[in-house]
Formats: structure tokens, C-alpha cells, sequence
């Protein structure tokens, strides 16, 4: 007989791995932050993108579980395919294990960031498999996933830093 607390055990683990990816994304943004001032408007607005993952996860709705896969899947292509931020940061781990010093906390910064990503990925894919989603669970998956990348990209160009404009230009060929 089922008690559903398998169920259960499921739920709370996607809940623990995606407050844990925000945290430490949004912890990433607050070190960034501290150290570039430049970016801390749109960190700021950023950060309640992953505010909005965890209440809406919480609530187990499926446009919350898009917004997480989404975003986080975003940015983790974007620090893979579009800079070089997460294979130099691998590169400046296995550095520190092996000198015991950090040359770059930035690219460390990254990966912890991109680390965080994957639990939220992760954890949504979960959430969202436990819905036993229907149609209409997919249609809010990709509006929520959508809707969250049409915020972060008006953020970026309403207030990034030049920087942040100039990569969005560089990934879309503009």
C-alpha cells in the first residue's frame, strides 16, 4: 500500500534543492554585487526572479517550476557556451586543489553560481514530474519559463551595466 510518503519524500526534495540553488545564486549575486557596484541594480532586480522561484515552487505551480528551469538554464548555457566562465572556473578549482591558492575568486564565484543553477534545474524537473503534469501544466511551464526570460532580458537592457548589454548583444549577434 502506498502512504504517499514517497510523494512526500520527492516534494520536500525538490523543495530543499531549489531553495538551495537560489540561495546560492542569489548569495553569488550579493558577492558580485559587493564588489562591482556597477551591477547592483539589476542584481537586485534579478535576485527576485529566484524570490519568485521558491514561493512559487512552494506552491507547486508549474509556472514556477518554468521560470526555474528556464532562467537557471539560461544562465548556465550562457556562462557554458557564451563566455568561458564555467570551464575557467573548473579550471581555477582544480587549481586551488592542487596549489591550495585562488588566483581568480570570480571564476570560483561562477561556478558556485552555475553549481546553484543545476540544483534548481534539478529540483524543478522534480516539482514539475510530480505534478504528473497534463497540458495545461506544460502550457504554464513554458509561459512562466518564457514570461521570466522576457523580465530578465528587460532588465538587462533597462539596467545592466554596459557590460551586461554588451553580452546579450554578443549572444543574440546584435
Amino acid at each position: 500500500m502506498h502512504d504517499g510518503s514517497e510523494t512526500m519524500t520527492r516534494g520536500r526534495l525538490a523543495t530543499i534543492l531549489i531553495v538551495l540553488g537560489a540561495v546560492m545564486f542569489v548569495l553569488g549575486l550579493t558577492v558580485s554585487a559587493a564588489f562591482a557596484p556597477e551591477w547592483r541594480r539589476l542584481h537586485v532586480l534579478q535576485a527576485l526572479i529566484y524570490v519568485a522561484i521558491v514561493v512559487l515552487a512552494w506552491r507547486n505551480s508549474a509556472w514556477g517550476f518554468g521560470v526555474g528551469l528556464f532562467v537557471a538554464g539560461f544562465w548556465n548555457w550562457l556562462s557554458t557556451f557564451a563566455t568561458t566562465a564555467t570551464h575557467d572556473g573548473i579550471a581555477e578549482l582544480m587549481s586551488v586543489v592542487k596549489t591550495g591558492s585562488v588566483h581568480r575568486p570570480d571564476l570560483l564565484l561562477s561556478l558556485f553560481a552555475f553549481t546553484g543553477h543545476i540544483l534548481i534545474m534539478l529540483g524543478c524537473a522534480i516539482g514539475f514530474a510530480r505534478l504528473r503534469p497534463g497540458r495545461r501544466a506544460w502550457v504554464q511551464l513554458i509561459a512562466g519559463g518564457a514570461a521570466s526570460l522576457v523580465y530578465l532580458f528587460a532588465i538587462v537592457f533597462a539596467f545592466g551595466p554596459p557590460a551586461a548589454i554588451q553580452l546579450m548583444h554578443s549572444v543574440f549577434g546584435r
